[in-house]
């Protein structure tokens, strides 16, 4: 069996560590707070899930607790739904009767291999921010560099299809750029691109409603996180931990637990994320509320549907002063390396 998360009690111990002791005592404990900077941790099951680790022959129950490795197997049955958390901000939603492998969990080279059945990417952030997601079918390798909502589904008849409904994607070999708004079918050695029709952005199922739901409660626990959690955050953070090998990582974020909904949500480090469900990540360590960059362009555009529930903009919709610190200035501040899921804080 895999080894799990720790048990609840240093858990609590470690929450009350955030908000009793002095800002310099969580200074010295701030990496048990940042996510590891790989891919993998599961972020919400429903219904029958199952997962087949690499190296062992018998498959188990899988359970939120897990964080999957490379070469385990993960499949859903007739009711099975699952949330994968990929690099900080970005989404793995796996529906009914589908099979997947995690083939790579590091955030330079992160790769999934779909092997039947149907998953959505969301990907949340700035609309010219570079990522690379990397994911492989029957019938053909892509990569996901774009924020935006992204849905892959390997079809009966020996086909692969792509719905790009805001992003782009990258096709491996033909180095051809698919953008938002159209659908690509594989099939053998060849594909086809078309436009999105009426059909395709109306004609939403099951797994499309529930990965909007998840991406707004995700988003509403990031809006819930209040001023004390983010000023203890942001203590235990420095130029010189910013600037060593630790976080030369491309995401500027990280994930932090959420015992109201039981799952990660993300915490931008500085700006705000867009969400493609519409709103998006209101909270960040250096930018209290709204900061002093506020959204970026296209941020809180829905895909489609209405944005309800999103809870990314505080009901005082007042400006908030930033830090001294300029933003960013082309240095990445993302989570450290290594392997430790952040111990499961309260957000107050």
């Amino acid at each position: 069996m895999r080894k799990l998360r720790p048990t609840l009690a240093p858990m609590f111990f470690v929450t009350a560590l955030v908000l009793a002791l002095p800002l310099i005592i969580f200074a010295q404990n701030r990496e048990k707070f940042v996510i590891s900077a790989k891919a993998g941790g599961v972020n919400a099951v429903t219904g029958r899930a199952s997962m087949l680790p690499h190296g062992n022959g018998e498959w188990q129950q899988l359970t939120i607790k897990e964080d999957l490795e490379p070469g385990d197997l993960v499949k859903t049955g007739v009711d099975g739904r699952v949330e994968m958390l990929l690099n900080p901000g970005s989404y793995l939603r796996v529906g009914e009767n589908s099979e997947f492998e995690l083939s790579d969990n590091s955030l330079e080279n992160l790769e999934l291999r779909l092997i039947k059945g149907t998953a959505i990417v969301e990907v949340t952030g700035a609309d010219d921010e570079e990522l690379f997601i990397g994911i492989t079918t029957p019938h053909t390798r892509m990569s996901i560099v774009r924020r935006g909502l992204y849905r892959v589904s390997v079809m009966p008849g020996d086909t692969t299809e792509l719905i790009v409904r805001k992003g782009r994607v990258m096709l491996e070999g033909s180095h051809t750029k698919v953008n938002g708004g159209n659908k690509v079918v594989f099939s053998n050695n060849s594909f086809s691109v078309a436009k999105l029709d009426k059909a395709d952005k109306k004609n939403l199922d099951a797994l499309d409603d529930w990965s909007k739901d998840r991406g707004q409660t995700l988003a509403k626990e990031n809006s819930r996180i209040n001023d004390r959690t983010l000023t203890a955050l942001a203590s235990g953070f420095n130029d010189d931990w910013f600037s060593n090998s630790l976080f030369r990582q491309r995401r500027l974020g990280f994930w932090l637990y959420s015992s109201r909904s039981s799952c990660y949500t993300f915490i931008p480090y500085y700006g705000r994320y867009g969400s493609p469900y519409g709103g998006g990540y209101s909270r960040s360590i250096f930018g209290g509320v709204f900061g002093p960059w506020g959204w970026g362009p296209g941020f809180g555009d829905p895909v489609y549907g209405s944005s309800r529930g999103s809870g990314s903009i505080n009901s005082s919709g007042s400006r908030r002063a930033g830090p001294s610190a300029s933003p960013g200035a082309g240095v990445e501040r993302p989570t450290r390396s290594g392997r430790e899921r952040a111990p499961r804080e309260q957000l107050p």
